[in-house]
């Protein structure tokens, strides 16, 4: 099977199930945000942190695969019924996690700067991915073309990653960037 159709060169997709749609669809613009976040999860996962930080990695890459096929898939299609269920205990499964991880956490008492190790850095990345592929979901869900399950699930995993950056930079010894403001200069030509 070749890689290129050339179905795609006049700016159209196919949905799964069956539909052709632009390029920048709201559903497509979604799914691709999803993409986007999983491969940035493998970029983490290259870093090679903590296992347990790793194993739960690879199983939310695996969950946002089904994330992504749900948005790729219009409900109500005969595809529907064959893709995976977007399940609303691995909301939990994040609350719990989300938890755990944070006994090990001295409490915040500054504002967190994306930095640190380069998995916690990749993680924060990680983190406004998501939070940018929930924002290209909401629309969908407030025309009831998606589950609410979905927003959820994304609003969910942008707190567990922000949590993760702080443990691996925890386990690894290194502080947290904390943002502290820049006090008003005197003058107002002073340089930045």
């Amino acid at each position: 099977m070749k890689i290129y159709t050339k179905s795609g060169d006049a700016g159209e997709t196919g949905l799964f199930g069956g539909g052709r749609v632009a390029k920048d669809d709201v559903r497509v613009d979604a799914y691709g945000e999803v993409d986007e976040l999983n491969a940035t999860l493998g970029l983490v996962r290259s870093f090679e942190g903590p296992t347990d930080v790793d194993a739960l990695l690879h199983r939310l890459q695996d969950q946002l695969f089904t994330v992504g096929a749900v948005l790729a898939t219009p409900e109500g299609t005969k595809a529907s019924a064959h893709i995976p269920e977007l399940r609303a205990e691995w909301a939990e499964d994040m609350e719990r996690a989300i938890d755990g991880f944070e006994a090990e956490l001295a409490p915040m008492t500054h504002f967190i700067l994306p930095g640190g190790t380069q998995a916690a850095s990749a993680l924060h990345l990680a983190r406004t991915v998501c939070r940018r592929a929930e924002r290209r979901t909401v629309p969908l869900l407030r025309e009831g073309k998606i589950p609410r399950a979905v927003v959820v699930y994304l609003n969910r995993l942008s707190d567990l990653l922000f949590v993760l950056a702080r443990v691996v930079n925890h386990r690894a010894s290194v502080e947290d960037v904390k943002w502290i403001p820049a006090k008003p200069s005197k003058s107002s030509d002073a340089p930045l």
